[in-house]
């Protein structure tokens, strides 16, 4: 197979994390050809898209002491070339967030690819329509309670009926702007004016549920099915548990209600071509999608001894065959 990897610089990945370059990595394993390009670098010709793509090779890292290293250089890189994606049997949608202006141009042009011939992943008509907050909102057996909107007197009385709340800005990632707001914060006013942009922007307000403290947990799917989990744990100097503010992970198992909430959402996600997802589930409550670049596959490995990203390989190499 040939496979391309919308991504950012592969120069700022880590190798050791990323989990764009684990699925590269099991992809050459496997023995298939891996390319790359990023979302600046794709065009619509003649009603096609197409991208600048460069052939990469690995150099795969290595489990030392329960910790994954690189070498040094990890990648090699062959000449550029503009070539239509539909010579690919699959396009991987890798970019991290924010979904801009930028983001959802690149969404438009990847719709001109014929999803007949070219496996997507994941869709863009489904990228655009699950925005990472909001999309969990229409499981409403599995969330919190929460609210969405931009009226402070709305968000106000939310607050002081619950005591506890987390405040989430709609478009950000890894943490980014999430706030702890309660009743009876001199603070709230300008929280909810700098988080709302003096009211013309909503933000998720949800009830705050103190199982945070024992962790987030990210559980990755594969059209729809869980195939790991891990559990992230704050620094102890910050409430949020993503490893990108300084949380910690560790080993997890998939709980019999968070297997439920897997099955509630597994045919919407199929329905939206949502194939590659992490979820998070904190105290038995969804309470985001991630369906961008969703990552965790590195450090499940590490601590589960498995390779996720062969699965997700092999999966494709079926779903492919099937099709033929």
């Amino acid at each position: 197979m040939k496979l391309a990897f919308i991504i950012d610089p592969i120069h700022l990945l880590d190798p050791c994390h990323d989990t764009s370059v684990a699925l590269m990595e099991a992809a050459q394993i496997l023995g298939h050809e891996i390319w790359i390009t990023q979302a600046n670098l794709l065009s619509v010709v003649e009603g096609k898209a197409w991208a600048v793509l460069q052939r990469v090779e690995l150099v795969p890292v290595q489990l030392v002491d329960r910790r994954w290293v690189a070498a040094n250089p990890w990648y090699k890189l062959s000449d550029s070339y503009l070539t239509s994606l539909e010579t690919m049997d699959a396009v991987f949608m890798r970019t991290d967030p924010p979904v801009n202006d930028s983001y959802l141009y690149a969404t438009y042009i990847l719709d001109y690819i014929d999803q007949n011939k070219t496996l997507l992943i994941n869709t863009p008509s489904g990228i655009r329509g699950a925005n990472e907050k909001m999309y969990a909102l229409q499981f409403t057996k599995a969330i919190p309670e929460t609210i969405v909107s931009a009226d402070k007197q709305f968000i106000r009385q939310f607050v002081e009926a619950k005591g506890a709340t987390i405040l989430k800005p709609l478009g950000n990632k890894a943490g980014e702007g999430i706030l702890f707001l309660q009743s009876g914060d001199r603070n709230f006013n300008s929280i909810v004016e700098l988080s709302t942009l003096q009211g013309r922007v909503p933000v998720m307000v949800q009830t705050y549920l103190p199982e945070a403290k024992e962790g987030d947990k990210r559980i990755i799917l594969l059209n729809g099915e869980p195939i790991g989990a891990l559990n992230r744990l704050s620094s102890g100097t910050d409430f949020r548990n993503n490893m990108a503010t300084g949380g910690t992970v560790a080993q997890t198992e998939i709980t019999p209600r968070e297997y439920e909430i897997c099955n509630q959402l597994a045919e919407r996600l199929r329905q939206d071509g949502l194939i590659f997802v992490g979820i998070d589930v904190i105290g038995g409550y969804l309470t985001e999608v991630n369906v961008t670049s969703p990552t965790g596959i590195r450090e499940i490995d590490r601590l589960d001894g498995t390779h996720l990203g062969h699965q997700v390989i092999q999966w494709i190499e079926q779903t492919l065959e099937i099709k033929k």
